[in-house]
């Protein structure tokens, strides 16, 4: 397999970089590793984000909503920065960092290591799955089916879902549909 890393719209990455000069930005709680930086920050690994919602969702009504792209600092990675688009092209939404940041990471490790082995061309996009509170690195085979499709689901993924283990969409997606979809908890109600 092999990965295609995606362009990002140049209004995106204009966005990313505008938001890391901005110290109103700067402040956000998940930009705190950035505000004690050791040198440059520079965006890489730039994800088409998609997000897919119902009871038995289908990759092919995913919708894009925007761009995360990974905040390096040095050679490590520092935060994440999500950019949405807009009327007038993209706008910065918000700095991200804590479990999913590392996850992606790893994800990102993996489907380098699958690239290896497995023939076929490979885009890596990030998928978020709200009603299931689940988040995967999306690897979509534009050249094939559908079924070439694999998802990488990160960590913390749902209960009886392994997280870093590369799934065949479908089957990822079959499961999720058999598990109830996450109900907002009301307090005070029973």
């Amino acid at each position: 397999m092999t990965l295609q890393t995606p362009q990002p719209p140049p209004s995106a990455l204009r966005a990313v970089l505008a938001a890391l000069d901005s110290e109103t930005a700067l402040r956000q709680p998940a930009a705190a590793a950035l505000r004690h930086r050791a040198g440059p920050l520079l965006p890489a690994h730039p994800l088409a984000v998609h997000v897919l919602d119902g009871q038995r969702p289908a990759l092919a009504t995913a919708r894009r909503t925007g761009w995360r792209f990974l905040i390096k600092d040095g050679n490590e990675v520092a935060a994440a920065a999500e950019v949405v688009l807009g009327m007038e092209g993209h706008t910065f939404s918000h700095f991200t960092a804590g479990p999913y940041l590392d996850s992606t990471v790893r994800a990102l490790r993996h489907a380098w290591q699958l690239a290896q082995s497995v023939r076929g061309r490979h885009q890596p996009r990030l998928l978020s799955i709200p009603g299931h509170y689940a988040t995967a690195l999306w690897l979509h085979s534009p050249d094939a089916t559908p079924a070439a499709d694999l998802l990488i689901p990160l960590a913390p993924a749902p209960l009886g879902i392994t997280a870093h283990r590369a799934y065949p969409a479908a089957d990822l997606l079959a499961i999720l549909a058999r598990a109830a979809l996450t109900k907002p908890l009301v307090l005070g109600m029973s």
